[in-house]
């Protein structure tokens, strides 16, 4: 075989946030060699993404949410089709829902999904997870994001223990571990003094993140931090909420909610604390490039955070949904800031060894290789075969036109 396996990622998030970064980072480093990319996604989110998406990629703007959708699923399996995709990777139980089965009509020979988080706001039926067994049918392999995530899958959802495939998320820590000098300024330009402490997170602002926790932890601190600044990176259905519950604590003049940022790493440099107040995550993104900044870390400990924040050793954690548990340790962070500098030091030597894109690439490329050859009994060429084989592969990997 010396054509490239066409992959096509499907979501359909309206914004930018960490899954929407996973398959971003797939779709920039798949071996071009090997792989041909396309994204099906909802123009709203190609918009976000923008420039950071590799010319080389096939898009189709689509936004496909219910399987009464008729003509958007026939849409799509026409795309799939036409595109001869070979592996449809759904980004989310949603996505994977209505998107897997049309590419099984479509006959795709391989669908993947990636979960990314535990589903903790399920209530009632919805939490018996009934419907995601029905629709594993469907599905050829989940991808587990953390060793936690991946107990979920088996153990709460009780989905097919040998569908489940553990490939932790990575980060192009390069990106992070180089030294960024904060422009002269830039504190007094977002509207804080040069020597004021300031707490970073960036999530989308959605329930699941804990803002409103983080807040109401900020206002705690202010009595004995009373020049303590916040910064809130990213967009979301809860930013005029956010923004009356800084006024109520009287924080207004103290918070900066400055939308999406589409370089975080001046925004990193510039923080004393970087914090993740969340209820829920798969592998959060930001706690590997906190700690890939060498920036300290205060977060609670939920699903696959602590396989990154290492309590007391490469940062601090904390109960979910408890500011004052939250604000003790960022307190901690304030107070000490040489023992902070000493954990957040020892989470870049561990995330700089651990959580590399490139080693999620190869796993990950791995999968579709094993996957595509177990559906087609066709054998994907090596990564050294498929670097002899002359390609405008070759070119588009290389960005040239």
């Amino acid at each position: 075989m010396s054509e490239r396996l066409a992959v096509c990622m499907f979501d359909n998030e309206t914004v930018r946030g960490g899954a929407e970064e996973h398959l971003l980072g797939l779709l920039q480093g798949l071996d071009r060699a090997r792989f041909r990319p396309l994204l099906a996604a909802p123009a709203a989110l190609l918009d976000l993404l923008g420039c950071d998406l590799p010319q080389d990629v096939t898009l189709l703007p689509i936004e496909l949410r219910s399987h009464r959708q008729l003509g958007r699923m026939a849409r799509l399996a026409s795309f799939l089709r036409r595109e001869q995709v070979g592996v449809l990777h759904s980004h989310g139980f949603r996505p994977s829902l209505v998107a897997s089965p049309v590419a099984r009509f479509a006959r795709i020979p391989v669908t993947v999904e990636t979960p990314h988080i535990r589903e903790y706001w399920r209530k009632g039926w919805k939490a018996s997870f009934a419907i995601d067994r029905a629709a594993s049918r469907f599905v050829d392999a989940y991808i587990a994001v953390s060793e936690a995530n991946g107990r979920y899958l088996r153990d709460e959802k009780k989905l097919p223990a040998e569908k489940i495939r553990v490939i932790r998320n990575g980060c192009s820590l390069a990106h992070f571990a180089a030294a960024v000098v904060v422009p002269e300024g830039f504190k007094q330009t977002a509207g804080f003094r040069a020597h004021d402490p300031v707490l970073l997170t960036a999530a989308r602002l959605e329930p699941q993140k804990g803002h409103a926790v983080l807040l109401r932890a900020m206002a705690a601190l202010k009595p004995e931090f009373p020049a303590l600044r916040l910064v809130l990176l990213g967009e979301g259905s809860l930013r005029e909420e956010l923004a009356s519950l800084a006024r109520e604590l009287g924080l207004a003049d103290s918070v900066l909610m400055p939308g999406h940022s589409p370089d975080t790493r001046v925004w990193m440099s510039a923080a004393d604390v970087c914090v993740l107040p969340s209820f829920a995550e798969g592998l959060p993104l930001f706690a590997i490039e906190s700690l890939a900044a060498a920036r300290p870390m205060v977060a609670t400990a939920v699903d696959g955070t602590p396989e990154i924040v290492l309590d007391k050793r490469t940062g601090l954690l904390v109960p979910p949904g408890d500011a004052a548990a939250l604000a003790e340790a960022i307190a901690e962070v304030l107070r000490h800031p040489q023992a902070a500098a000493e954990r957040a030091m020892e989470g870049a030597c561990y995330v700089r060894a651990e959580f590399t894109i490139e080693r999620q690439l190869r796993e990950t490329e791995d999968l579709y290789d094993l996957l595509w050859t177990r559906k087609t009994g066709r054998v994907m060429p090596t990564r050294a075969e498929a670097a002899r084989i002359p390609s405008e592969a070759h070119a588009c990997a290389a960005g040239v036109d």
